[in-house]
């Protein structure tokens, strides 16, 4: 890839890492396969990481271009890194993936390409991805099902798996979302709550390539309640109209 492709990509892949050197080599050799042909940037934002990731990915940098590292001095959870990258992207159309190499970087081409699409439809905000065959734990998968269920009864955002690392979306619609801890696991419900169309694209899953995870099931489960919560008022107090120019200086 050129470097002026590199400098003007057609979409960015953002993917936020804390601790996970060991899986570094891997996603970035499957995204290099992956989105072969293309022009696109990987931004990885180590989210104060104690061990060598860093380091890991800057010899990445060293054959691949197209890698770009972000670093958080300390850590400010998946929601503040996946924001970081957006906001540091040079690319209008944006994909997410976790950097426990569950998501399979084969997905890719399939999420972007809506938002892609020479006839994409300006209202198309967001393809969220939703896992078939999840390879987790069972105490894992049955407190998923269970929160899925309790959000999508509430905020009726019609998406079986909001969590699902795997999302794309336009990066300007992304921008116009508030910000706060944990919405990236909230973007269907946020972006159909601001005038945009979410499509649903199924991904494949697999287990963790190695590390352990940052999170458990409890710690889930305390947070999501008072997001939940968060989430229902900011719905219901969004701004429901937007301004139009018009001709001559006022």
């Amino acid at each position: 890839m050129t470097r002026e492709a590199v400098l003007n990509p057609s979409f960015s892949i953002v993917v936020p890492m804390k601790n996970e050197a060991e899986n570094v080599g891997l996603l970035v050799s499957e995204i290099a396969e992956a989105c072969a042909g293309q022009t696109f940037e990987a931004i990885f934002i180590d989210d104060g990481s104690t061990d060598d990731t860093v380091g890991v990915l800057k010899a990445s940098q060293l054959q691949y271009p197209w890698v770009r590292i972000v670093r958080h001095a300390q850590s400010g959870g998946q929601s503040a890194a996946v924001h970081s990258g957006v906001q540091l992207a040079r690319a209008p159309v944006i994909c997410t993936m976790d950097g426990d190499g569950q998501n399979p970087p084969a997905e890719i081409p399939k999420l972007v390409a809506p938002l892609l699409a020479a006839d994409a439809p300006a209202t198309l905000g967001l393809v969220a991805g939703q896992r078939q065959k999840r390879q987790d734990t069972l105490s894992k998968k049955l407190a998923s099902k269970a929160a899925n269920a309790i959000r999508s009864w509430i905020l009726k955002d019609a998406t079986r798996d909001t969590g699902c690392g795997l999302k794309a979306f336009r990066r300007d619609a992304f921008l116009q979302l508030p910000f706060f801890n944990h919405m990236h696991r909230y973007l269907p419900a946020l972006f159909s709550a601001h005038g945009y169309t979410v499509a649903h694209v199924d991904v494949s899953h697999r287990s963790r390539h190695a590390g352990q995870s940052n999170y458990n099931n409890l710690q889930r489960a305390l947070v999501g309640i008072h997001d939940l919560i968060g989430v229902t008022w900011l719905i219901k107090r969004r701004k429901t109209v937007s301004p139009t120019e018009t001709e001559g200086v006022v």
